[in-house]
């Protein structure tokens, strides 16, 4: 009888553990962001453009993760666009690249970039998958040329078979290695926040009486910029941060023109409880040195945003005590844990 119970627990221990996997297996073999959000405007990036596959993800996930990408083979991608803080870089104004070099403004969070127009903080791309170029060629951070990338790729046989099997062609290219990492660039959508699910109706969707009000405010003073239920209107502005920009030109260091000056992406406000420091160049630590920026702290130029123009002649927004902590309350909502810990994202799944 004992040695019949030992045998049951067995095939019992056996199916448990046979069932787990199966699931975790599931999950594996699911490709992140293969659909559009139903709460979610039409993307820029449509998913036909590079059908989501689970081959070509795992490869884009790869070269992400590769230092290799970089001259000296110390900086990746995923060096200063960290999954636990919505792909930006935590507690750095800017990062540091190639021989420890700074760069000269903040990692952005990398979120639902199928959505984007025009990507950098100046709009520098307009493509999803030709962005990585900028970061890629940047002497102070990956200091790298395409055509030196491409020669490390087609030297080692992993990336030679990865690539053969998807594209089926060799040598690899630079459509092939763009494509390839745009595919995972393009899964990192995050759209399951506790917002999304109040907003769809999904069970957890609930806020409570200060996020509500904190969702009002923000429709009554942080519209149109931060619109929509990506949280931006995928503009450029002067949010009055400097009077001249000596510095950094912003939006006009691409295209030249005076009326540019100083003005920059407008980012989206998801996961932004855990993306600081804020800004293109990752001066304000806290959302409450944010709020206190707009409240009073923007500085006037010939470009400031006009809806920092009050009508009695007052710069910002203004927003009482209450309001600011209604505001931090809603934006907390807008969190999406499952994105910052989805095992399919990290570099080691």
């Amino acid at each position: 009888m004992a040695r019949r119970w030992l045998l049951l627990l067995g095939a019992t221990g056996l199916l448990v553990a046979s069932c787990v996997p199966d699931a975790d297996v599931a999950l594996q073999q699911a490709v992140p962001g293969d659909a559009v959000p139903s709460n979610f405007p039409t993307p820029a990036y449509a998913l036909d453009a590079n059908p989501p596959d689970r081959a070509t993800f795992e490869l884009g996930r790869t070269l992400f993760y590769d230092a290799r990408l970089s001259r000296t083979g110390e900086v990746s991608c995923g060096s200063c666009h960290q999954q636990f803080v919505a792909f930006a870089h935590a507690d750095h104004r800017v990062s540091h690249g190639v021989n420890g070099l700074l760069g000269t403004r903040n990692a952005p969070a990398l979120q639902n970039l199928r959505w984007r127009r025009d990507l950098l903080w100046d709009g520098g791309a307009r493509n999803l998958e030709t962005m990585p170029l900028a970061p890629l060629t940047n002497p102070v951070e990956m200091d790298e040329t395409l055509d030196n990338v491409l020669r490390k790729l087609n030297a080692d046989p992993d990336y030679q078979q990865r690539f053969a099997k998807i594209y089926g062609k060799a040598p690899i290219d630079s459509y092939q290695f763009l494509r390839a990492l745009a595919q995972f660039t393009a899964a990192l959508t995050s759209a399951n926040s506790r917002y999304d699910h109040f907003v769809r109706g999904e069970a957890g969707g609930i806020l409570s009486a200060p996020e509500l009000r904190g969702r009002g405010i923000l429709t009554q003073k942080c519209t149109p910029c931060h619109s929509t239920d990506l949280f931006t209107d995928e503009s450029f502005r002067n949010n009055g941060l400097d009077r001249s920009f000596t510095a950094d030109s912003g939006r006009a260091h691409i295209t030249s023109r005076a009326q540019d000056q100083g003005l920059f992406k407008v980012p989206s406000l998801r996961n932004v409880a855990r993306t600081a420091p804020y800004m293109h160049d990752g001066r304000f630590k806290t959302l409450a040195q944010v709020l206190d920026h707009y409240d009073h702290g923007a500085q006037p130029s010939p470009t400031l945003d006009p809806l920092l123009r009050q009508p009695d002649g007052t710069l910002g927004i203004p927003l009482t005590a209450q309001e600011r902590a209604d505001l931090v309350a809603f934006l907390q909502t807008l969190t999406d844990t499952d994105f910052l810990q989805d095992r399919r994202l990290t570099e080691r799944p």
